[in-house]
């Protein structure tokens, strides 16, 4: 599976951002898919997992209630619909595909990375 996540930029607080994150392989829909990110100086850290029907999602506490996570199989692709943002969650944000039907939330468990995209939230 190869992952290209796209849609990061520069909002201001408050303010809303969707990432899309596209697949290749025909086997997408056997994956779980995920979003984690990298503020500077920071370590990589989860942010959200949906399995792979659709139908279960789990989120960090950081974003729960302003990040939704979604994907659309027919078009092999993985969102991030992130609103409310604040300054702390700028950070390089990356898709992850992970292989199977659980939810995991750890970075070891995802084989499959796409490059990251830049959200830069400013105050």
């Amino acid at each position: 599976v190869q992952l290209q996540a796209s849609g990061g930029g520069l909002v201001q607080a408050g303010g809303s951002l969707r990432l899309s994150c596209a697949a290749s392989g025909r086997t997408f829909r056997s994956y779980a898919l995920a979003w984690f990110r990298q503020a500077p100086g920071k370590e990589r850290e989860f942010v959200a997992t949906i399995s792979w029907s659709g139908g279960n999602t789990y989120y960090a506490d950081s974003v729960k209630g302003r990040f939704t996570i979604s994907r659309d199989n027919a078009k092999n692709t993985v969102y991030l619909q992130m609103n409310s943002l604040k300054p702390e969650d700028t950070a390089v944000y990356c898709c992850a595909a992970s292989y199977g039907s659980s939810l995991p939330t750890g970075l070891y468990e995802y084989a499959y990375w796409g490059q990251g995209t830049l959200v830069t939230v400013s105050s």
